[in-house]
């Protein structure tokens, strides 16, 4: 493969274009998938922009792996068992609903359209991208059940509809029927998932016995290819094994070290900024090649096609999304019992958070020239992404702040982890006395002092985060003064050490690991900084109590265990009114199911 230098010159203008404006919109507050693509797209018609044609193998083999297994690796395995209906409902369930609604739609609006290709532009558009809703989801504060239905059904939704895809251009090619391409999808889909899972469990082996971190890292960085090609190469869903290998692999990961996880959060969370920013902004950047595709079509027709697809595929979510949220409740009483039906905002907003990404572009550009009305598929492809992340995109924050949908994940997060923090805190104190006690020669009686009272900091800083970093008199806690402190102290090391450094008393390879030791330090005290105390500003609709009264809570586990009683700085839980989180979990998970 040569490459020019011009090549070489578009690639790193691009990589480094994309990231500006990814920076800049989180500068902005704006959502970065949205100002990439509204960017890409004005930028594609300026003079002198390289062509930036889409090329399908490149999303498909290169960027959709280590983007699936990154959001995988990230998941919770338990979130995705105990939401597994609507996941699957929505992942696959919606996903082949909006792949035949989108084909009946397109088969009868446009001449000569063939049904099967009709089928192919259905399976295309029918996968919603859920970077840019969950991005908007965690910032307004929506309930974490939500978001993990969301991402969920984004995981899984892009083997559903590639799968679909393949059978519908196979059955438009006369190699199969739409009957053989059924049992195809089920093939693919369950060799995904055996691959996925037997590869998993290998990898973890093989992880097991790597004592280098940065040996165990490169390991990591290969494995969403390695697993995608190995599932392609016997027909089988390599988007749903890398789902299933990082699933596995990212939820086991505690077997790993702590150098070695630490690492792999800072490469995923780049390597996701990169390839996210990139995606997007080519987007945008696809609409001189869309349109050199449409030549020969009829304008006015063509406008009419292509707001009706959209507006079938918009629709097409709410008509899936309600029904699924209420007739299985309807017709179960024991879905009914377990989870009550949602308060109506919360599948209004699921219905609206249903943006397509680039997957459904690649997915279009990879069909063949020869296909059946290929460009006016690959147009309106791209009218539905564009129209779908500009349309809902720049609208899902103030549909979710009109609604109310939040939920009270942030006050029951805080209490579950002081509970957490309590218990392990004994935990640590009564390890530590057992070895003072079985130890041949006691260690100093200041050490073990000193490794209780560090047990009872990270514990009490806990219960004083549910007051917001304030005590009862409004002021500062110990805790928070005590990271405020320490921060000052460390800034003043690492001054000391520059300074040292630059006077040739201190070696540039001592130094850095020094300072390495007080990085380390502060990140962990910026983890615990108290965040400014956040109330809705009207009644959160997933916080409606639930019909059936409080009931046991199935969530954040808060209550379980034994906290301890009195005040926060004296090693003990505060009185927090309403930070029970039974009730509120309960109606959360309901709310966030369909």
């Amino acid at each position: 493969m040569h490459f020019e230098t011009a090549d070489l010159v578009a690639v790193f203008g691009l990589i480094i274009g994309a990231a500006f404006v990814a920076g800049l919109a989180r500068k902005l507050r704006i959502s970065p998938p949205i100002l990439l693509v509204l960017v890409g797209l004005g930028v594609s018609y300026l003079p002198g922009i390289p062509d930036y044609t889409l090329n399908p193998e490149l999303v498909l083999a290169l960027f959709l792996p280590p983007l699936l297994y990154s959001a995988a690796w990230r998941s919770s395995a338990r979130g995705f068992r105990l939401n597994k209906r609507p996941i699957l409902l929505m992942s696959v369930g919606y996903t082949l609903f909006s792949t035949v609604l989108v084909a009946v739609a397109a088969w009868a609006l446009i001449p000569d359209m063939p049904l099967a290709a009709a089928f192919a532009l259905g399976a295309i558009v029918a996968p919603p991208d859920a970077v840019a809703a969950t991005a908007v989801g965690r910032e307004l504060g929506m309930p974490r059940r939500y978001l993990q239905v969301l991402q969920g059904e984004s995981l899984v939704n892009d083997a559903t509809a590639l799968t679909a895809y393949r059978a519908a251009v196979a059955a438009a090619a006369g190699g199969i029927t739409l009957l053989e391409g059924g049992g195809m999808f089920l093939l693919a889909a369950g060799g995904g998932v055996v691959i996925g899972g037997l590869l998993g469990y290998l990898l973890r082996q093989v992880r097991r016995r790597i004592e280098s971190p940065v040996l165990e890292n490169a390991l990591n960085l290969v494995v969403p290819f390695a697993v995608y090609l190995a599932a392609e190469s016997v027909h089988a869903s390599g988007v749903l094994a890398v789902v299933i290998t990082g699933l596995y692999l990212g939820n086991t990961a505690t077997d790993t070290t702590p150098q070695a996880r630490l690492q792999a959060d800072a490469n995923w969370e780049v390597i996701d900024f990169v390839l996210e920013s990139i995606v997007f902004a080519l987007i945008g950047l696809q609409l001189p090649a869309v349109i050199a595709e449409l030549e020969g079509q009829d304008t006015g027709s063509v406008i009419w096609w292509s707001a009706a697809i959209l507006g079938v595929t918009i629709v097409g979510r709410f008509l899936w999304v309600f029904p699924s949220s209420y007739l299985v409740r309807w017709i179960s009483p024991a879905v009914r019992a377990r989870t009550p039906s949602p308060y109506w905002p919360t599948p209004t907003v699921n219905s609206w958070a249903g943006m397509r990404g680039v997957v459904s572009l690649a997915a279009a550009f990879a069909l063949a020239h020869d296909f059946p009305q290929r460009g006016l598929i690959l147009w309106l492809t791209f009218v539905v992404v564009f129209g779908t992340l500009v349309i809902q995109g720049l609208t899902l924050p103030a549909l979710i702040r009109r609604l109310g949908v939040s939920g009270g994940d942030d006050m029951n997060d805080r209490l579950a982890e002081a509970n957490a923090q309590h218990q392990a805190a004994r935990a640590a104190t009564g390890r530590l006395e057992e070895l003072v006690v079985r130890a041949p020669h006691p260690p100093p009686s200041e050490v073990v002092g000193l490794l209780k009272h560090y047990s009872e900091y990270r514990a009490n800083s806990a219960w004083e985060r549910l007051g917001g970093g304030l005590s009862h008199g409004g002021k500062e806690t110990p805790g928070a003064a005590f990271r405020r402190l320490r921060q000052e102290m460390l800034q003043a090391q690492r001054s000391t050490f520059t300074r040292l450094r630059n006077l040739g008393e201190l070696d540039d390879e001592v130094m850095r690991e020094m300072v390495r030791e007080l990085d380390l330090e502060e990140t962990m005290l910026g983890r615990h900084e108290d965040p400014a105390p956040h109330a809705p500003s009207r009644p959160a609709a997933s916080a409606e109590p639930s019909p059936s009264g409080s009931g046991a809570s199935s969530g954040s586990g808060a209550s379980s265990g034994s906290a301890p009683s009195g005040s926060g700085p004296s090693g003990s839980a505060p009185s927090v009114e309403g930070a029970s989180p039974a009730a509120s979990d309960r109606q959360s998970e309901a709310d966030s199911k369909p």
